[in-house]
């Protein structure tokens, strides 16, 4: 079976900017004149793009893989009910993402049982002040998820905590989805744990059957991943590292960086300690230095990763000037 490690390509990447596509096959008369619509043109062309890349060799194997992953972003909306008679009101959520969950809902339905299956990812939040776990919002985004078409095979439910047994019973009746394909992903110590989690709860074994991969799926060999687990968990001999940005007040903004940066701390077995360095903070050159160690002081390298416009700009060039 094809491993989830693949190279992908700017073909494997689908974006509302895809109208384009459509847009030019209407204008060159592919359409012999009839009116374009979301339904059937947009979502049409979504399900042949999914076939088409869903066949394209990966890794230098031959042949297409045997499982295509496909992640739909954006959220699902809740039913809010409000009035006297308790009227449901659905919000859609992203509307953005509208087209692509009726190309899967159409896509579902043409493939059938045992080519598709969905996993739908949700949170089960914990109130803090008894420990309780709160299904509610769960059960109003699958039946969201239900009156736009799609129906969950899986359900991934994030939460502090692993799920209780009879919250996943109670899930199980409301959602309509087995026990066993109600799978945990509560907080771990590190996300390397997240697929020792999920081969802990056999998730593997609910994608084996409902994908019918039995007698091409192996046991998860996931020993090496392990070790890479513990390894993190180790750490304790920190390399601090000034990040010097334009956007340091949200991180995930150089979130390809961090992880480039952690994954070397691994090789090198160091625990990652990152200090953001605001560059407009740098601009004057009288008190870049103190302003600098003011925000990370023993600073072991300096990283000043790339950003647009020219705000900022003079704050690195002085954050390289000083490097040590």
């Amino acid at each position: 079976m094809t491993t989830l490690v693949v190279h992908k390509a700017y073909k494997f990447s689908l974006t509302m900017g895809f109208l384009q596509f459509v847009i030019d096959k209407e204008r060159k008369g592919d359409y012999l004149g009839k009116t374009v619509q979301v339904v059937p043109h947009i979502t049409n062309a979504i399900q042949e793009w999914i076939e088409r890349v869903a066949k394209i060799p990966v890794d230098g194997n031959e042949g297409p893989a045997d499982v295509c992953i496909i992640e739909l972003g954006g959220t699902i909306g809740a039913t809010i009910f409000s009035g006297h008679n308790d009227s449901g009101i659905l919000d859609a959520g992203d509307i953005e993402s509208m087209p692509f969950i009726e190309a899967l809902g159409q896509f579902s339905c043409r493939v059938g049982p045992g080519n598709f299956c969905l996993v739908h990812v949700s949170l089960v939040p914990v109130l803090d002040a008894v420990g309780e776990q709160k299904t509610k919002p769960t059960q109003h985004s699958v039946r969201s998820l239900r009156g736009l078409g799609l129906m969950p095979n899986i359900l991934a439910c994030r939460s502090t905590k692993p799920l209780d047994e009879n919250i996943k019973e109670k899930l199980s009746q409301f959602c309509h989805i087995p026990v066993a394909n109600i799978i945990t992903l509560n907080d771990v110590t590190n996300i390397w744990h997240i697929p020792l989690l999920l081969r802990e709860q056999k998730a593997h074994e609910a994608f084996i059957k409902l994908l019918k991969l039995q007698g091409i799926a192996k046991e998860p060999m996931l020993d090496e991943w392990a070790i890479r687990a513990r390894i993190y968990d180790a750490l304790h001999d920190p390399v601090r590292i000034a990040m010097v940005g334009k956007y340091t007040s949200l991180s995930d903004s150089y979130i390809s960086v961090l992880k480039a940066l952690s994954h070397a701390s691994i090789a090198c077995q160091k625990k990652l300690v990152v200090d953001w360095v605001p560059s407009s903070d740098l601009e004057d050159s009288t008190k870049a230095e103190v302003c600098l160690f003011s925000y990370s002081p023993g600073a072991d390298g300096i990283l000043v990763p790339g950003g647009f416009g020219d705000r900022g700009v003079e704050g690195k060039i002085l954050a390289v000037k000083y490097a040590p």
